[in-house]
């Protein structure tokens, strides 16, 4: 996922001054992209590939400045999140960057901001959980 982030970033970046630079404040230009995709009412199976890309982006962050890591989903994780991957974070609990963004194309709304979500996740410390006990957090 980490290089599919990047390839994103490139596409991204190539044409416009979008400051991507997998920092947190940039999870706001991810959520005013998502906005102004919203704006135009596509179906979203014409914008499926922007938002996947950009769920990946705001996992890459999520992943460099809190420490999780990108992990392939079980059957049961797919099925409830509906994406094939997610991130986990060091006390073990699992989340959808992929599907968040998702949501916020979908939903729209101060609650489903990437920036927020971010900001939500990242303060809050749980014991790890043991190995053999995954922890699922939905969106």
């Amino acid at each position: 996922m980490r290089v599919y982030a990047a390839g994103v970033v490139d596409r991204l970046t190539a044409r416009s001054r979008l400051p991507l630079d997998y920092s947190v404040a940039s999870l706001r230009i991810v959520d005013f992209m998502v906005d102004g995709v919203r704006r135009g009412r596509p179906e979203i199976g014409r914008v499926a590939g922007l938002l996947q890309g950009l769920g990946a982006y705001a996992g890459e962050v999520i992943v460099r400045r809190a420490g999780a890591r990108w992990v392939d989903l079980d059957p049961e994780q797919r099925e409830l999140f509906g994406q094939p991957v997610g991130i986990r974070m060091p006390d073990g609990r699992v989340w959808n960057p992929l599907g968040k963004v998702v949501n916020r194309f979908e939903l729209g709304g101060p609650e489903e901001s990437m920036q927020r979500f971010y900001l939500l996740l990242h303060g809050r410390a749980r014991k790890a959980a043991a190995p053999d006990a995954p922890s699922v957090v939905c969106c």
